[in-house]
C-alpha cells in the first residue's frame, strides 16, 4: 500500500486513525501492531510472515543478551542475531545476483537461475531490528520486555518500508509513554499533506518527463536534453524520496512518535561531504555509527581510515541494490569523499561558494544517471547506458541544444524552476517569516493543505503512474 494511494488516505489512514484515539493508551499498540501489518501485507501477504519472524528472533536476541552471564555469551548471542538477520536479507536481496555472476564463470555456467520477489522494504526494517540488538549489546537500550511494543517499533507503518530509519534509541520511550496533542496531531498532517504534494505533484511529474527523455531516439537527443533527463530524475527521486520521510515524520508525530529528519536541504550543499550530512541522513548515521567507527573510524591511521571508508560505500551501494551500478555508485562517493578529504575540501573552502554548490551538483547529477541505469551500465555492455552517456558528453553526434529535447526543456522550466526552488529553506523560511508576522498565515496554510490534498486526489485519480522508488530498497 502506498501512501500516495486513495486507499491509503481515504480508508486505511482514516480508520487507524479512528481506532486509535478512541481506545484507551494501553491498546494502542496492540492497534498499531495489527494495523501495521495490514499495511505491510496489503500487497504481499506471504512476507508478513517473515516480518513476524523477524520480530521474533530479534525479540528473543535481546532478551537473551541482555540475561546472559558472561560477555562470551553475550556476544555469541549477538553474532547469531546478526547473522540470521543478514542471512535473511542477503538471500531475498543477493542470492539472484550472486548466481547470476557465477555463471559468468565458464566452469559454473550450468548453475541454475533463481528469482524470488524481493520483500518490501526488507533493507529499512532489518537495519532497525540490527540496531535494536547491537544497542542492546552495547548497553545503550534495556531490552524490551513487551513484545507488542517492540513488534510495533519494528513494524510501525509511517516509517515501515522506506524509512527514515529509526533506531531503537530513538524512540525506546515513545513505545511505552507518549503524548498526544491537537496541536501535534495538525503539525503532523500538515507535514504529512507537504510530503505528499511533494511526491504527487513535483516527482511523479519530474520522473514523467525523465521517462520521455530517457525513451526518446538517440538521434532526438541533445547534450543539454540528456543532461536535463537527468536532472529531471534528480528532482524525482529527491521529491519522492524526501516527500516519503515528511509523510512518515508526519504521521509518526500525529501518532505521538518522533521520527529523526532524513532530509536537510542537500542540494544547497558546498560540497560532498556536506551533501551527505544533509541526504538520507539516518542512513548515513546507521553506517557511521554500526559499521565505521566499529571498523576503527579514522582511529588508525590514514590507510585503515580509507579501508574503512571503502568498506562503508561499498555496502551502501550494495544497501540500494544488488546490481553492480550501485556498488559503482558507491565506490564513486568513496572516491569523490576521498579526493575532498585529501586535498579537494580545502580547495573548495578557498574558493567562492558558487564554485562549491556547481561542483556539488555536478557530481550528485552524474551520481543519479550511475544510479538510474541498473542493469545496462556500459561496464554490462548496456546499449542504451552508453548511448545516453554518449549523449550526455557529446560523443554520439549529438547537437547541443534544440529539436524535440530543446521544446521539452523550455515547456517544463516553469516546474523546474518551482522545484529548485523547493529544494532551497526559502519556502519554508518565507512562511514562517510571514506566521510571526500576522497569524493569518495559519489559516492560508489550512487552505493550501486542504486545496494541496484536493489536487493530489485528482491526480491520483486521473494517473496510473505513482510509484515510490525507495520500495525496492
Amino acid at each position: 500500500m502506498l501512501f500516495s494511494s486513495l486507499e491509503f488516505l481515504y480508508l486505511y489512514l482514516p480508520l487507524t486513525l479512528l481506532l486509535y484515539f478512541v481506545l484507551p493508551f494501553r491498546w494502542r499498540n496492540p492497534v498499531l501492531l495489527i494495523f501495521s501489518l495490514i499495511f505491510y501485507g496489503w500487497g504481499e501477504p506471504i512476507y508478513v510472515f517473515l516480518m513476524v519472524f523477524t520480530i521474533l528472533i530479534d525479540y528473543a536476541s535481546g532478551l537473551l543478551i541482555e540475561h546472559a552471564k558472561t560477555d562470551k555469551v553475550r556476544k555469541a548471542w549477538l553474532i547469531t542475531a546478526i547473522v540470521i538477520n543478514l542471512a535473511l536479507l542477503a538471500f531475498f536481496k543477493y542470492s539472484g545476483f550472486v548466481l547470476d555472476n557465477l555463471r559468468r564463470i565458464p566452469s559454473l555456467s550450468s548453475l541454475p537461475t533463481f528469482s524470488v520477489p524481493l520483500p518490501i522494504g526488507i533493507s529499512f526494517y532489518t537495519f532497525q531490528a540490527l540496531s535494536y540488538v547491537i544497542d542492546v549489546y552495547r548497553r545503550e537500550v534495556s531490552a524490551q520486555k513487551d513484545i507488542v511494543a517492540f513488534g510495533t517499533y519494528v513494524t510501525l507503518f509511517p516509517q515501515l518500508i522506506a524509512g527514515p530509519i529509526v533506531r531503537y534509541s530513538d524512540v525506546d520511550e515513545q513505545l511505552t509513554a507518549r503524548t498526544h496533542t491537537l496541536l501535534a496531531v495538525a503539525g503532523g498532517a500538515r507535514t504529512f499533506i507537504g510530503g505528499l504534494c511533494k511526491k504527487v505533484l513535483l516527482a511523479n511529474t519530474a520522473g514523467a518527463i525523465w521517462a520521455a527523455m530517457r525513451d526518446m531516439p538517440t538521434e532526438q537527443q541533445t547534450v543539454v536534453g540528456a543532461w536535463f533527463g537527468v536532472i529531471c530524475f534528480t528532482i524525482q527521486i529527491y521529491f519522492d524520496f524526501s516527500g516519503y520521510s515528511d509523510m512518515a515524520i508526519g504521521l509518526g508525530r500525529m501518532l505521538g512518535f518522533r521520527f529523526p529528519e532524513n532530509f536537510f536541504y542537500p542540494m544547497i550543499a558546498r560540497s560532498v561531504s556536506d551533501y551527505w550530512k544533509r541526504w538520507h541522513i539516518t542512513l548515513s548515521t546507521w553506517f557511521r555509527e554500526y559499521v565505521y567507527i566499529p571498523l576503527g573510524g579514522n582511529r588508525r591511521g590514514k590507510g585503515r581510515t580509507y579501508l574503512n571508508l571503502l568498506i562503508v560505500w561499498v555496502l551502501t551501494g550494495l544497501w540500494h541494490g544488488a546490481n553492480w551500478n550501485f556498488i559503482l555508485w558507491g565506490l564513486y562517493f568513496f572516491v569523490l569523499l576521498s579526493a575532498e578529504r585529501l586535498f579537494l575540501g580545502k580547495l573548495l573552502d578557498k574558493l567562492p561558494s558558487a564554485i562549491g554548490h556547481i561542483w556539488t551538483l555536478l557530481c550528485v547529477v552524474f551520481s543519479f544517471y550511475i544510479f538510474v541505469f541498473d542493469g545496462s551500465l556500459p561496464t554490462l555492455s548496456g546499449a542504451a547506458a552508453m548511448n545516453y552517456l554518449g549523449v550526455m558528453f557529446g560523443r554520439s553526434g549529438a547537437g547541443f541544444f534544440g529539436g524535440v529535447t530543446g521544446y521539452e526543456l523550455l515547456r517544463n522550466l516553469p516546474l523546474l524552476t518551482i522545484c529548485i526552488v523547493g529544494m532551497t529553506p526559502l519556502p519554508k523560511k518565507l512562511f514562517w517569516q510571514a506566521y510571526k508576522k500576522s497569524r493569518v498565515t495559519a489559516w492560508v496554510a489550512v487552505v493550501a493543505c486542504v486545496a494541496g490534498l484536493l489536487l493530489c486526489t485528482a491526480y491520483l485519480v486521473d494517473s496510473s503512474y505513482n510509484p515510490f522508488l525507495y520500495f525496492r530498497f
